[in-house]
């Protein structure tokens, strides 16, 4: 008999348990879609389930303070863990290996972030990407979450449709979105800033990129073929820019857990354009093996 898809709350998240789970997928969507996850990424999120594995399903928030928002997830992480043991007393709950993160959207955002401030040089990066002694307000956040890092090393991460949101994307008015900007009331840390992260942290290694082929908001390949402000305002196509020049210095592009098609191979970075029809299908090659084989890998 097939096992029932069903979601519960749990913490302050959407889980639905599967009884002989491989893993646990943690799914984090964009702005609108994101905030009922249950309802616009049913089937998508589904088919992950079939796959063999538990789905939490964390509910978007809005904020313009995104560091915030990504420790929340770790915690929200910490309070499931335990949880989802004592609900069903089964120890693949207990390592943090098991977890896996999965965005789509301005969720790929706070993944990224988390990403970033699990490596030991991330102090110094924002310094240098920000303002000194900046990296003391993401300091205060971690502790204020009672968190003693903001680690994710272990856990594999697959980004959809990556949007590094900024003021403008949430605030359709430029001018009012640039007046938020210059009293500190916009989006924190900026798009600029994030890609500074990403930049000079050796721990994004970028292995693919997977993008919707109309995708206004997050962009993509075909940005390339467009005019200059498109191309500058397109994640995935400054991402793909990434692949193309990590593989020209050398940097080092570490394997996926488990070999799959979306991997890199002989040195090389591939790029898949999947269209909204073929999203249950990526899914179910995706996680044949384990998910996070696309996407920023970190170790």
């Amino acid at each position: 008999m097939a096992p029932v898809f069903r979601f519960s709350p749990v913490g302050f998240s959407w889980v639905a348990i599967h009884p002989e789970p491989k893993g646990v997928i943690q799914f984090i969507g964009g702005a609108f879609f994101g905030t009922f996850p249950t309802v616009f990424y049913r089937y998508f999120l589904q088919t992950l389930f079939e796959e063999g594995y538990t789905i939490i399903a964390l509910p978007f928030r809005f904020s313009f303070r995104h560091w915030s928002i990504a420790i929340d997830l770790l915690k929200e992480q910490e309070i499931l863990r335990a949880e989802l043991f004592k609900i069903t007393g089964n120890d693949v709950y207990q390592d943090k290996a098991n977890y896996f993160w999965l965005g789509h959207s301005l969720g790929c955002k706070y993944i990224a972030l988390l990403e970033f401030l699990s490596g030991d040089q991330w102090k110094q990066i924002t310094e240098s990407c920000v303002e000194p002694q900046a990296y003391k307000q993401v300091e205060a956040i971690i502790a204020n979450a009672e968190l003693e890092s903001a680690s994710i090393l272990s856990q594999p991460s697959l980004l959809v449709a990556p949007d590094i949101s900024n003021t403008e994307s949430a605030v359709p008015i430029r001018a009012i979105a640039r007046l938020l900007d210059r009293i500190g009331l916009g989006v924190l840390p900026t798009r600029e800033q994030t890609q500074c992260f990403i930049e000079q942290s050796r721990l994004f290694n970028l292995t693919a990129v997977i993008s919707f082929a109309d995708d206004q908001l997050a962009g993509s390949k075909t940005d390339e073929f467009k005019d200059q402000k498109t191309q500058e305002n397109s994640d995935v196509l400054w991402l793909i820019r990434q692949i193309n020049n990590s593989a020209a210095s050398g940097r080092s592009m570490k394997q996926p857990l488990c070999s799959t098609s979306y991997a890199p191979r002989d040195g090389e970075s591939t790029l898949y354009e999947i269209e909204d029809e073929k999203i249950s299908d990526f899914a179910h090659r995706t996680t044949r093996q384990t998910p996070g084989t696309a996407g920023y890998q970190s170790r």
